[in-house]
């Protein structure tokens, strides 16, 4: 690995370590948190986007900060969605002026994603929602270390079966499958 990759590593793992998460993992407890620790509102907007548009849009205003996705995903995507756009919170992105996440957006189609927002807000909002290479590498491994941070609580967090619970789901099985004869070892 070479040293650039390993700051970038160092970097996220900090920031992720550094950041709370609820057990079990609830995306509205999880933001209302960070809100709370930024001093800084944090809205969740569902939209629906068109498959070629943008995954995730995380907007800054004077007031709050918007975290937009969308609703015609899995429930999977969407958290690592929202884990990607708080990345950029966590990681003090500010964006440039090229567009949202590699993809250029103009106010049209910013009021068609937030059609509450005035036109205006959106024209000045969407110029700093761009992030570099290295910013989008930077929410991006956050984004999978947290994610994978919610996985190991979620398997920590289930319950285990105890042998009854075995023994009627290898029944069930059978019954499906037909009963076989097990040979001994």
């Amino acid at each position: 690995m070479d040293r650039r990759r390993k700051e970038l590593w160092r970097r996220c793992r900090s920031l992720a370590d550094g950041v709370t998460l609820p057990e079990p993992f609830d995306a509205g407890s999880f933001v209302a948190e960070l809100a709370a620790e930024r001093g800084r509102p944090i809205e969740l907007m569902q939209v629906s986007v068109p498959s070629s548009g943008p995954c995730g849009l995380l907007m800054s205003t004077e007031r709050a900060d918007y975290i937009l996705y969308p609703t015609n995903t899995t429930a999977l995507h969407r958290r690592h969605i929202l884990l990607h756009e708080v990345g950029h919170l966590v990681c003090g992105h500010v964006g440039s002026d090229a567009g949202a996440d590699g993809i250029v957006l103009d106010a049209a189609a910013g009021k068609t994603l937030m059609p509450n927002l005035s036109p205006e807000l959106v024209r000045r909002v969407l110029g700093r929602t761009s992030y570099s290479a290295v910013e989008e590498q930077e929410a991006e491994l956050l984004a999978s270390l947290l994610a994978r941070r919610v996985a190991r609580t979620a398997v920590r967090g289930a319950a285990r079966p105890d042998e009854s619970d075995l023994a009627g789901g290898m029944a069930r099985v059978d019954d499906l499958f037909g009963s076989r004869k097990r040979r001994l070892p």
